[in-house]
């Protein structure tokens, strides 16, 4: 919408000052209230305003700006030269309108090289080198001044406090100022994540914030608990090789920390490939990015096309869909689950993020909402990676206003209003209804899973309408169903009914593990099953066994022998084990003692695509029982790609590092068997 004049002049003075508290908020107390991408969003609004109405733009505008002031409490430092920003682009047609700017200000760019490289999402630090030791570290702060930091530096071991570090033939330059990233790895985050909850000490939201919040203490002990890391990517100050490529390679050379994902590219379009390829492997990193930085290789060349308000001209940053947004909690609801847990999830005000529109998130459990202390009118902050349902990690505390609300968990099921359970030593809360019509429609759901019995064409949409006809009161209910039943269905004519209720009858000849586990009962997946039917040959004799004779089996504790007694004991259950008998769904497995040798000790999964009978928790399962690990991304260290359809980048990774792949049958033989005698 076009604005007037004092419309836009309006405008750009509230949104300077929106974004000035911004700054405040994420640079000098190292509490952001929203997320990159919003902030992102503001800055691009006041940008075209100040365009469209240059004499709108004032000198303390955040446009004329690269950050924040320093924060109190530190060292003022002069860079040698600006730390500058890069401006973004959202899209690959942003890359090419960028390329088209800058090709008009010099013509030789038709023929210039570029680089790409992951954008890092930690917090920039500017090192200083002289005659090869390391005397001081910076924050980037405003880009003229930063923090003197060198102290907590010194506790970074990717660090290197001699140059060159390596047996390199490269001279330590007598003066080098290198520009790189502070910060922390996933698996590095998790596990000190861990370690604090085991404790009972307080986590932290997300590595970005907890590695800029680290450096930037005062005390370098604290520092020295938390596991940061470095990777540089720039010369400030020195020899500067002639090319940004020849930089990182110097880099290397002397022995700092370079992301290995960076690529040289002898055109725009392969570099906008380039960037596509890290955008689509991000999830596989063993870093968080949030865009990849396109830069013209050939330093003069890039010097030369000058800068622009905060902007070098020879570089971009091409922005990913955000993982990570604030939004405001409007409702807090709950769902009934098929072995009758209650969960809570958040409804919130839309907002997109990774690339998709969400309203809702789930908040796992109401131990968390009471631990994060999230409360009704909160602003919270919420994730989504790739595929993954989004969640809520927690609130942004210094958001609140003081009219937000406590929130009540609920003390009967919003399904069956029976009175809820909360197991002694569980998180989980239940309810135990097993008429509820919640866990009805799931457990038919479950039952019919791809996982389970198989049954084609009957989903959750399919068993609503049984439920809600009144013809299926339990999963034996479904083998007798009638065509005259299914055709008063809305959306059934008789190809339809036809194709399920022969679906439904070939089910009958699924194997007794996958009934087993169609069943739902708490805590027993494909693996578990798989033990109880080689242990026990029937249903009959696994519904009388004892909690000892259960127990007996490695991998069932008290906890999970307790819940499978509790599936059998309820007369509704025992009373859908005589109906699946009668209705001739009652495999037989010949008994065995479950093989759990130790065959894949030592050894490192990763999985990959959809694998034809087991779920990926099954899979993991499997492995683990066998003594092996899983990981979530390729590596030298990785042993096997377990490969499913749909394998995606993982597939490319281990081709390049050459390491072999198996199927779900080569699995379950690995499992058995052990890998061969020659490790092959």
């Amino acid at each position: 919408m076009d604005l007037t004049k004092s419309q836009a002049k309006k405008r750009a003075a509230a949104l300077r000052d929106e974004l000035r508290q911004h700054n405040l908020h994420y640079y000098l107390e190292n509490a952001p209230v929203i997320s990159d991408a919003e902030y992102d969003r503001l800055f691009k609004e006041l940008s075209a305003i100040e365009e469209a109405h240059p004499g709108l733009r004032t000198p303390d505008s955040p446009t004329q700006r690269v950050g924040g002031e320093p924060a109190d409490g530190f060292r003022r430092v002069a860079h040698p030269v600006p730390i500058l920003s890069l401006g973004n682009a959202f899209s690959p047609d942003d890359v090419r309108d960028w390329y088209q700017r800058i090709l008009r200000l010099d013509g030789r760019l038709e023929s210039a090289a570029f680089t790409v490289e992951p954008k890092l999402d930690g917090l920039t630090v500017v090192l200083h080198y002289t005659d090869g030791l390391f005397e001081l570290g910076a924050t980037r702060g405003d880009g003229e001044y930063g923090e003197d930091i060198t102290r907590n530096l010194r506790t970074v071991r990717t660090l290197p406090l001699r140059i060159p570090a390596r047996d390199a033939q490269t001279k330590a330059p007598a003066r080098l100022v290198v520009r790189g990233e502070a910060l922390i790895y996933r698996a590095d985050f998790e596990a000190m994540n861990a370690a604090l909850e085991a404790k009972g000490e307080r986590t932290y939201v997300n590595p970005r914030n907890t590695a800029s919040g680290t450096l930037r203490q005062l005390d370098p002990s604290l520092t020295a608990t938390r596991p940061i890391r470095l990777l540089c990517y720039a010369v400030v100050q020195g020899n500067l090789p002639a090319t940004q490529w020849g930089q990182l390679q110097l880099l290397k050379d002397l022995g700092f920390p370079v992301a290995e994902q960076a690529v040289e590219c002898a055109d725009i379009e392969a570099a906008i490939q380039a960037a596509q390829k890290i955008e689509a492997e991000r999830h596989d990193l063993p870093f968080e990015v949030d865009g990849a930085v396109i830069k013209v290789n050939d330093l003069a060349l890039a010097a030369g096309l000058g800068v622009v308000g905060k902007d070098p001209r020879g570089a971009v940053a091409y922005k990913f869909a955000a993982e990570e947004v604030s939004t405001r909690l409007e409702e807090i609801r709950v769902n009934v689950g098929r072995t009758g847990v209650i969960t809570p999830y958040a409804v919130f005000e839309p907002v997109s993020v990774g690339g998709v529109t969400v309203r809702q998130a789930t908040l796992h459990n109401f131990d968390f909402i009471r631990d994060k202390d999230i409360r009704l009118g909160d602003r919270v902050l919420i994730k989504r990676a790739g595929d993954v349902i989004p969640y809520v990690i927690g609130p942004l505390v210094e958001a609140r206003s003081g009219d937000e609300r406590r929130y009540r968990p609920p003390k009967r099921c919003p399904s069956c209003n029976e009175a809820l359970e909360q197991p002694e030593d569980e998180v989980a809360v239940y309810c135990v209804n097993a008429a509820c019509p919640a866990q009805l429609v799931r457990n038919i759901e479950h039952f019919a899973s791809r996982g389970a019995m198989d049954i084609e064409g009957l989903g959750i949409k399919v068993a609503e309408q049984l439920v809600e006809a009144g013809v299926v009161k339990d999963v034996a209910d479904l083998y007798d169903l009638t065509a005259e039943e299914l055709l008063k269905l809305e959306g059934f004519a008789d190809r339809k009914a036809e194709k399920l209720l022969a679906a439904i009858d070939a089910s009958r000849q699924q194997s007794l593990v996958r009934l087993i586990a169609a069943l739902g009962i708490r805590g027993v997946g494909d693996v578990v099953a798989g033990d109880l039917a080689r242990a026990f040959g029937n249903l009959g004799a696994l519904s009388e066994a004892s909690a000892d004779r259960l127990q007996d089996l490695e991998g069932i504790g008290p906890n999970l022998a307790q819940a499978i007694l509790d599936w059998f004991g309820r007369k509704r259950n025992r009373q859908l084990l005589t109906k699946l008998k009668k209705a001739g769904v009652w495999p037989e497995q010949a008994r065995s003692a479950p093989a759990r040798e130790q065959t894949l000790a030592g050894l490192t999964f990763v999985i990959t695509g959809t694998l034809p009978s087991l779920s990926r928790d099954g899979a993991k399962a499997l492995i683990e029982a066998r003594g092996g690990r899983v990981t979530g991304s390729i590596s030298n260290r990785t042993s096997y790609l377990v490969l499913g359809g749909e394998p995606g980048s993982k597939l490319d990774k281990a081709r390049q590092l050459g390491v072999p792949t198996i199927d779900q049958a080569g699995l379950e033989k690995l499992a058995q068997d052990g890998p061969p005698a020659n490790g092959n």
